[in-house]
């Protein structure tokens, strides 16, 4: 009996510990690129930077809690439509933070002698994961045909 508590003990803490370790590694992986000042900077609201780092935190915060819960909330199609859009406007974000923080995008456009319409290529990216993001959770049954 003592034997079986302590087994649980320990895989709860040891699952604990792995999770607060994975949450530090993505929080700091967000704040390294630098998601957060550059979307401040990009839209001029500085006095709420505070409000985007608390929603960030507690989007990470919920996510967890349903994949751990296996939460499902019914909530209909217009939901799904409104979640998938934030998360591809999210994903997208991340994704040109990083292609940026790395200098992939001045590379590219100088591989590919891109003089005008850069912009167009980045908003391409943040549609193509918008998409992709909206057919994921749409489609029922997407993740089964990887």
């Amino acid at each position: 009996m003592i034997l079986t508590i302590l087994k649980y003990a320990a895989m709860i803490f040891i699952g604990f510990s792995s999770g607060v370790a994975i949450a530090g590694g993505v929080f700091a992986f967000i704040t390294i690129i630098g998601i957060i000042p550059r979307l401040v900077q990009k839209t001029d609201t500085r006095k709420y930077i505070v409000l985007y780092e608390n929603c960030i935190v507690l989007g990470g915060f919920l996510a967890t809690l349903t994949f751990v819960f296996d939460v499902y909330l019914p909530l209909g199609i217009v939901a799904e439509l409104i979640f998938g859009a934030f998360a591809g406007i999210f994903i997208g974000g991340l994704a040109v933070c990083l292609a940026e923080t790395l200098d992939v995008l001045p590379i590219v456009s100088r591989r590919a002698k891109l003089k005008i319409g850069l912009q167009y290529f980045i908003l391409s990216i943040s549609l193509g994961k918008t998409i992709g993001s909206l057919i994921y959770f749409l489609y029922p049954g997407f993740i089964q045909f990887k």
